[in-house]
């Protein structure tokens, strides 16, 4: 099993985009490394909505997304329970090969309502690139990640390029991604699955995902909440109704979700071991906010 929590983590990004600010702040030393690829680590091939029932000897996770879930959310989250130190995440985003992110991400202490959890800070030269899915797969098998992280990047955009097509009425070949494309969605995506990967749970388990109306500003202007490619993705997946107004969900989780073979219901029957928090940009007043994060086993 993994070591026990030193702190708690939060984090809310909403819409694949990132506002963040504040500093890094870990309480207490690390005296492990978690950087080698994980003894356990390998493809993930199950598919979403097959039940498991754990498999010996590897963690249990679950993920409750009580006000929402983004890309960001999802990396603050993971990075947190892996308890990876400043140096590590450098090191992880090290692998991916691409000077712009070089120092671009770290953890930070952030409270909503008076309660405490985590966030990822990241800070990017702006960039209006817009790169096709070839262009995206290209710059993946690029990297040094390992092979069974790679594969699920891959396929966590691929979905994302899929339903992208589906809305726009084009082939998936011939999407070109704006938000998703940017480089704090290939940090999001990329970082998310090789953490996942460290990780190795034998069961990924994920709340219904909360959704509200309302209406979303993107690259296409205002758009009704949930956004489209949001609604693409969801087919399959439970949902229940929120009180806020505006994005709750973005593509990108969704995406993520399903590439890792997330199974959605109640909390799972297990021991848990280690607990976090993590927040995003986005706060709901009067709400609940963030997303609940357990390891066990």
């Amino acid at each position: 099993m993994h070591h026990e929590p030193k702190h708690q983590h939060e984090n809310n990004d909403h819409h694949g985009r990132h506002a963040h600010d504040g500093h890094h702040s870990h309480e207490g030393g690390h005296d492990h490394q978690h950087v080698h690829p994980h003894p356990h680590e390998r493809e993930h091939h199950h598919e979403h909505g097959h039940k498991h029932r754990g498999k010996p000897g590897r963690p249990v996770l679950t993920v409750r997304a009580a006000g929402g879930l983004s890309g960001d959310m999802m990396l603050s989250g993971l990075a947190s329970l892996v308890e990876l130190d400043q140096a590590e995440l450098d090191a992880l985003l090290a692998e991916l090969r691409l000077p712009a992110l070089a120092g671009s991400l770290s953890l930070e202490e952030r409270s909503v309502n008076a309660i405490g959890g985590w966030g990822a800070r990241v800070t990017l030269p702006p960039e209006h690139a817009h790169r096709s899915m070839a262009d995206i797969e290209k710059l993946i098998r690029a990297s040094a990640m390992p092979e069974p992280a790679m594969e699920l990047s891959l396929r966590a955009f691929g979905l994302l390029a899929e339903a992208e097509a589906s809305v726009h009425g084009k082939s998936r070949d011939d999407v070109t991604f704006h938000e998703v494309g940017a480089l704090d969605s290939i940090l999001d995506i990329c970082l998310v699955c090789r953490i996942f990967c460290l990780l190795d749970p034998g069961r990924f388990i994920c709340s219904p995902l909360p959704l509200a109306d309302g209406s979303i500003n993107c690259a296409h202007g205002r758009i009704p909440s949930p956004a489209p490619a949001v609604l693409r993705l969801l087919e399959g997946v439970p949902v229940r109704g929120f009180a806020g107004e505006g994005e709750t969900v973005t593509p990108t989780a969704v995406a993520l979700l399903k590439a890792l073979g997330a199974e959605f219901g109640l909390w799972p029957e297990f021991t848990v071991r280690k607990t976090v928090i993590s927040y995003g940009a986005k706060v709901f007043p009067d709400l609940p906010n963030g997303a609940i994060w357990a390891l066990g086993s």
